[in-house]
C-alpha cells in the first residue's frame, strides 16, 4: 500500500511539472514569443483614415507619398505630396526616401497601391509608414499640373 501511494505521488508530481508549461510553452518560450508579436507589430504600417492623415499634416514634419502613376498625379494630388510609383518600388530604397525614420503618409487612388507600397516600404526597413488609403476619399484640398 505504501508502495502503491508513493508510485502514485512521483505520478501526480511528474503530471505537475509537464503541465506547468501549459499549452506546449513554458513561461520563457510565452515571454519571447510575446515579444516577437511586438516586434513584428511595431514593423508594420499603420493604417489610419483621411482625417488623422490631415491632423499629421497640420503637425507637420511628415512627407506625404503619392504612389500612384504621373498621369493620376498629374491629373490631382495632394499639396506637397511626392511622387513615388508602386511600381517603383522594388529591393532598394527609392531615392526620394532617404531616411527610413521619416514619417511617411501614404496614398494612391482607392487604397490597395498604397497598402502594397506600405508592405514594401516596411520590409526595406521604414520605420513610421502610415497608409490613409486613397484619393478618391480625400476631402480636402488638392491640386493638378494640368491646364
Amino acid at each position: 500500500m505504501k508502495r502503491l501511494s508513493l508510485v502514485l505521488a512521483l505520478v501526480l508530481a511528474c503530471i505537475l511539472l509537464l503541465s506547468a508549461c501549459g499549452n506546449g510553452t513554458c513561461p520563457m518560450e510565452r515571454r519571447n514569443s510575446q515579444k516577437m508579436e511586438k516586434q513584428e507589430t511595431s514593423s508594420a504600417y499603420h493604417k489610419i483614415t483621411a482625417e488623422e492623415a490631415k491632423e499629421m499634416m497640420d503637425k507637420g514634419d511628415v512627407t506625404i507619398v503619392d504612389v500612384r502613376t504621373e498621369e493620376e498625379y498629374a491629373e490631382k494630388h495632394i499639396p506637397g505630396a511626392i511622387l513615388v510609383p508602386n511600381e517603383s518600388i522594388g529591393n532598394d530604397p527609392p531615392k526620394e526616401l532617404p531616411d527610413k525614420e521619416a514619417v511617411l503618409l501614404l496614398h494612391c487612388r482607392t487604397g490597395v497601391r498604397s497598402k502594397e507600397a506600405s508592405d514594401k516600404l516596411v520590409a526595406l526597413g521604414y520605420k513610421n509608414v502610415y497608409d490613409f488609403g486613397g484619393i478618391a476619399d480625400w476631402p480636402y484640398e488638392t491640386e493638378s499640373e494640368k491646364a
